[in-house]
């Protein structure tokens, strides 16, 4: 009888949708279970670290790590995977790119530490207490992993062979990356397991863009009665189709709210972000200073608007350098 692959899935810094996400591939996930061994999935089954650590180096045939690596645990246990695995998927946009918990990157461990146990509304007249790595107790020694202050995407830590994304990624987009491991249809490594077009070429509403797209008005969608059969954009509306990677079918702009921007950018592009302030900026439809700067406060939260998902990524990383682990 031929073994069946052995597969892993880990979960790092994130907020679990992607573990959620493979549960959404409903009957279908009944086919992976038949096809595959699952040897270490902590969120679903009853593994232990030592069960990966007993396996041989290379057992693992395809490991699925999700979230963004923030803790001294995290990087650990995506090294233990990565030595134990043949192959290591990133899955989902902060194992990816460092999704949303990247944005902690605009600070360091100090100041988050500093804001949570001695500043915020919630501690106020508390004790001040932290957490603290080791704390002796009668019974032995207590621990918790290290808060390190760079948060990173999977890759910054280790070798990563290819990368399935979106927040959390579609059900069409995870059947589709375990059939082609199973069938042994693997694209080049380093390889982004989804679209190689813009959004905008799968968005049904493509066709109301107009082929000169200028706008004098940002609407925050929000404030904002949405016309469903009509290009967002040409509504005034920021929606990042233009520079996100397509594969999720459009499925936010088929509910009314426009891309964010969680599939990452297409192959050619280093940076998101500054490869979306770059579309806004030639889309603007003015020469005034004033004129732009008032379009363009309507963008509110710039570095959570073009950076949401792939701060880490960028160029820029974090705010300011700091000394972290590395």
């Amino acid at each position: 009888m031929t073994e069946k692959p052995k597969v892993a899935f880990y979960w790092c810094a994130s907020c679990g949708g992607c573990e959620e996400a493979v549960v959404d591939l409903a009957e279908g996930i009944l086919d992976v279970v038949a096809a595959v061994d699952i040897v270490f999935w902590p969120v679903a089954l009853d593994f232990k670290v030592h069960d990966v650590e007993a396996l041989p180096d290379g057992g693992i045939t395809v490991s699925f790590i999700n979230g963004a690596v923030r803790l001294s645990e995290q990087e650990e246990m995506a090294r233990l995977l990565r030595r134990k695995s043949k192959y290591v998927i990133a899955f989902g946009s902060c194992s990816h790119l460092g999704g949303v918990p990247g944005l902690a990157n605009l600070w360091d461990r100090r100041t988050i530490f500093d804001w949570y146990y001695h500043r915020g509304p919630a501690v106020a007249g508390g004790d001040g207490v932290e957490p603290q790595e080791k704390v002796e107790v009668p019974e032995g020694t207590l621990e918790l992993p290290a808060f390190w202050d760079t948060v990173k995407a999977l890759d910054q830590v280790i070798d990563v062979d290819y990368f399935v994304p979106g927040c959390p990624p579609t059900p069409k987009i995870i059947a589709d990356a375990v059939g082609a491991l199973l069938r042994g249809e693997l694209p080049p490594k380093g390889s982004v397991l989804a679209g190689t077009k813009a959004l905008c070429r799968e968005c049904a509403l493509n066709e109301t863009k107009p082929e000169k797209l200028l706008v004098k008005e940002l609407k925050r969608v929000d404030r904002t009665k949405v016309d469903p059969e009509t290009c967002l954009l040409a509504q005034g509306i920021l929606c990042l189709g233009p520079v996100t990677r397509g594969g999720c079918d459009a499925l936010c702009v088929k509910g009314a709210m426009p891309c964010t921007g969680c599939f990452g950018p297409l192959d050619e592009v280093r940076d998101q972000g500054a490869k979306g302030v770059s579309f806004l900026s030639s889309i603007v439809d003015f020469d005034d200073e004033e004129d732009i700067r008032r379009v363009l406060g309507n963008v509110r939260d710039p570095v959570g608007t073009f950076y949401r998902y792939s701060l880490p990524r960028s160029y820029l990383m974090r705010s300011r350098e700091v000394k972290d682990h590395a």
